[in-house]
């Protein structure tokens, strides 16, 4: 077998268990439960709005991070909605809440498939990619339904899908939708053999690359972890959209466990608030022939169809 089949065997062994199976365990933390039952990740994230982590029983197949107060915002200040797929398409963030936690504290509406996890907590049950559509879909029906708590709060045009190594390739499939702002593909990639991989792996093809239409980042954990070549191969062939890739070597397992989701949580939330909201201090990470990134010692970026 040719080393580069090697390494496809290898991707769909361990790609579709994410990273439950190589990331350490850094101080993940829940530290209270909220008068309304809402519970607090770490000290509920560094950004603006502090955020909690809770399962709506009108969605009780995923877990929502959004800001605890909803009143800053409203018709000047809309919430982006971000669909996010887990590692391993496990049916439980439990490896991503301080990574989530930390973004949705920016003003972001997070909406993780699989149930809130208890302290600790692992899944192993699969997912499917529908279900980061069927969170979007309760995101802007509530939105528009006046009788919820988000009627008239989300932003309908700023959608991202989201996800880490299996969980990407759901962001992956379901990218194309024409809702979608923007994509950002964790620790994954597209492998390199179609009709691969394990039970539950999305089995989308180099060739539906073609079909993103917006733009597109990638997270990936260098040249050690096991999505470095699918990504980076990605990359390579997406000519027809923005798209920026960032290495850290960190391997597969990313720092989303790590306080407040560490170096890969920072990247992320700078791409949502450009994309998402905007920000064009945010943008400054990825625009311009020196942008942030391009003299950070602990990553190595790319780019290609940006300014």
């Amino acid at each position: 077998m040719k080393r580069v089949n090697l390494l496809c065997l290898t991707a769909m062994l361990i790609g579709v268990l994410g990273g439950a199976m190589v990331s350490p365990t850094y101080g993940q933390e829940v530290r209270k439960t909220t008068s309304t039952g809402h519970r607090v990740v770490e000290d509920g994230g560094t950004g603006e709005y502090k955020a909690v982590m809770y399962t709506d029983a009108t969605l009780p197949s995923h877990t929502i991070f959004r800001p605890e107060n909803l009143e800053p915002f409203g018709e000047q200040n809309k919430l982006p909605v971000i669909a996010w797929g887990n590692g391993a398409c496990a049916s439980s963030p439990w490896e991503h809440i301080n990574f989530l936690s930390e973004v949705a504290s920016h003003g972001f509406l997070v909406i993780a498939i699989g149930t809130m996890p208890e302290e600790g907590e692992r899944s192993r049950e699969r997912t499917t990619a529908s279900q980061l559509i069927e969170a979007i879909e309760w995101a802007l029906a509530g939105n528009a339904n006046p009788s919820t708590i988000f009627h008239g709060k989300v932003d309908a045009d700023k959608i991202a899908v989201s996800g880490m190594s299996c969980g990407g390739l759901q962001a992956l499939e379901v990218a194309p939708d024409p809702r979608v702002t923007t994509a950002v593909i964790c620790n994954s990639g597209v492998l390199e053999r179609s009709g691969g991989g394990m039970p539950g792996m999305p089995s989308v093809t180099k060739d539906h690359l073609s079909k993103l239409h917006s733009p597109t980042l990638y997270l990936l954990g260098g040249e050690t972890d096991i999505a470095y070549n699918n990504g980076m191969d990605d990359f390579k062939r997406i000519n027809h959209v923005p798209v920026f890739v960032a290495n850290m070597d960190v391997g597969h397992g990313g720092t989303y466990r790590e306080p407040h989701g560490g170096e890969f949580a920072k990247v992320a939330t700078a791409w949502y608030k450009w994309q998402l909201k905007g920000d064009t201090e945010a943008g400054k990470f990825f625009t311009g022939d020196r942008y942030k990134l391009s003299e950070s010692t602990i990553w190595t970026t790319e780019k290609k169809n940006m300014p």
